[in-house]
């Protein structure tokens, strides 16, 4: 082989192993990333039934407080006539 076909393939190999080293690289920043997405998405998903809870714990204190309301109007109503 001559010396300029010797460097050109030392000179492929180097970039190759380069190539490798990036895909390597790559690979584990996928890992990383997926690991990453994966913890977000439990984050939310618990956030999200954490809401859920809240909105239910409204819905159901505010349902008690119209129902205390309406009896507190109630009152006041059977209280009217015998006022005047």
């Amino acid at each position: 082989m001559s010396k300029l076909a010797i460097e050109k393939l030392e000179a492929l190999e180097t970039r190759v192993r380069g190539l490798v080293e990036m895909v390597q690289e790559l690979k584990r920043s996928n890992v990383a990333l997926q690991t990453e997405l994966r913890a977000a998405r439990e984050r939310l998903h618990k956030q999200d039934e954490q809401t859920k809870r809240w909105e239910e714990e409204r819905d159901h204190i505010k349902a008690r407080v119209e129902r205390v309301l309406g009896e507190l109007e109630y009152l006041e109503a059977m209280e009217e006539p015998a006022a005047s």
